[in-house]
């Protein structure tokens, strides 16, 4: 390796290195403030802290290694442009590929080392980081109750408005849907405007008192006739105990793993597995829908039409064969047998958009290990010309640009996984879009700064201008 190598490596390197330290140390902070509210004051211990802040980290490299490389390729290059080192590489002979030739392969390293972290820490890390949160409500009941949403504890449902309190213990605004045993649904709904949740690491109950509040119930009348009419029994209260049960939850153990599988837990080939096991699941809906479809249909009163076929042609107006009230039976069984229709085919639909919506969300994870890989090629190209154009090193223009840059980068990506999930493009363009319609610019950008061109050529812009001021204000002698 040639002493110019070194030198650009190592300069490179110096920079790559304390901006991914930077930008990932702001990252963490963000990661901290969007968990701050519920793991302050829930008398958690440092370990379990250090634990969830550590299995959460791994998610943060794929947006902060693109936006470090794109940063660090700008003021790298910046530096050398603004203090005339490439002014005197070129005069020796030195073009700007050949001094971006040995960060080239640096990079290449990097981008493997990239896909193998994609492909095996984040996932890995991904199952520790959310069945380390499962755990972590289990042990601290509290935690188990988000604000604004339906929380399963034990046999119940519970929704509150707001949680506050040392310990966030004290509910407002509830809502508790109780489980039926029978499994036809939640008959029991209970309102309260206040309570407090009370529980002890030494017993196995969760005490959940409420104030102020209503108690609703459905009752099943033992008629069937009567049942239309949707009889339930309300009162009110000043104050309940509610007793959970939550002694298999306590003996879980923090260090305890429950079987998840979700796109972002798995590897490449456990993706592929998954999304061929998919895909035939979902072709045999499909054909099984289509085939049950038409036996849903009846008819039962196609006997006369048969004897009567056999003895006279069937005219244009086939009800005409059958009496007033068998045409009428026939017109309510096809209107029943047209509603049944659109209601299976609704609801098949729904399940059919859910399970390819499922299948495009596996898809968007496999492409994303490959995504990190070539977003690696494309912010370095993209921010290696542009600092030797701008000529500007340090803090300053540098950051405006890869804040810019990267904003863009992945706010299209963002918009094309959200179409894709939702079937408005293919997986495919969905994951890639953003590398699709950055790759020009890395190639301009590449181009220009080869040739020297500049970031933009004004001559090309005021020449039009240029002559028509000529033409409206001839020159004279």
């Amino acid at each position: 390796m040639k002493i110019l190598d070194k030198y650009l490596l190592k300069t490179f390197l110096t920079t790559f290195t304390t901006v991914f330290v930077i930008l990932f140390f702001i990252f963490i902070l963000q990661t901290v403030w969007l968990f701050i509210a519920e793991l302050a004051g829930k008398d958690l211990d440092l370990v379990m802290i250090i634990k969830f802040l550590a299995f959460s980290m791994p998610r943060i490299v794929p947006l902060v290694l693109p936006l470090s490389i794109l940063l660090a390729s700008i003021m790298t290059f910046g530096n050398l442009a603004e203090n005339y080192e490439f002014a005197a590489m070129k005069s020796s002979g030195i073009s700007l590929q050949r001094a971006m030739r040995s960060l080239t392969v640096f990079i290449v390293l990097l981008s493997i080392v990239a896909f193998f972290f994609a492909n095996n820490v984040i996932p890995f890390a991904e199952y520790k980081f959310i069945n380390f949160r499962k755990n972590i409500a289990q042990l601290k009941p509290a935690l188990a109750i988000a604000e604004g949403q339906f929380n399963d504890v034990g046999f119940y449902n519970i929704k509150v408005n707001k949680k506050s309190g040392p310990e966030g213990n004290t509910l407002t605004g509830i809502t508790i849907h109780k489980k039926s045993q029978t499994g036809d649904g939640s008959k029991t709904v209970i309102k309260a405007k206040n309570g407090e949740l009370i529980s002890s690491e030494k017993s196995s109950i969760l005490q959940l008192v409420l104030n102020d509040g209503y108690y609703y119930e459905d009752i099943v009348p033992k008629k069937y006739e009567d049942r239309n009419k949707m009889p339930f029994a309300k009162s009110s209260f000043k104050k309940q105990i509610i007793n959970i049960d939550l002694s298999e939850l306590n003996k879980v153990d923090v260090d305890q793993e429950a079987v998840a599988n979700t796109n972002t837990m798995l590897n490449v080939n456990e993706l592929n597995y998954t999304l061929d096991s998919l895909n035939k699941n979902i072709k045999t809906d499909i054909l099984a829908f289509s085939e049950n479809s038409n036996s849903k249909i009846v008819f039962p009163l196609n006997n006369k039409l048969t004897a009567t076929k056999k003895n006279k042609p069937i005219s244009n107006d086939i009800l005409s064969v059958f009496s007033k009230a068998e045409q009428v039976d026939i017109l309510k069984m096809a209107s029943s047998n047209i509603a049944n229709s659109i209601y299976s085919i609704d609801a098949s639909n729904s399940e059919f958009f859910n399970k390819r919506k499922n299948i495009n969300n596996h898809l968007l994870a496999l492409y994303d290990k490959f995504v990190i890989v070539f977003a690696c090629f494309l912010m370095f190209f993209i921010g290696a010309p542009l600092g030797a154009i701008i000529r500007k090193g340090g803090l300053g223009l540098p950051i405006v640009f890869a804040i810019l840059i990267f904003i863009t980068f992945h706010f299209i990506n963002t918009f094309g996984k959200r179409l894709a999930q939702e079937n408005g493009m293919t997986p495919f363009m969905g994951a890639w879009l953003s590398s699709f319609i950055l790759t020009p610019l890395a190639v301009l950008l590449t181009y220009r700064a080869t040739n020297d061109i500049g970031l933009i050529n004004i001559d090309v812009i005021l020449a039009p201008f240029q002559k028509l001021i000529k033409k409206i204000f001839p020159t004279q002698n």
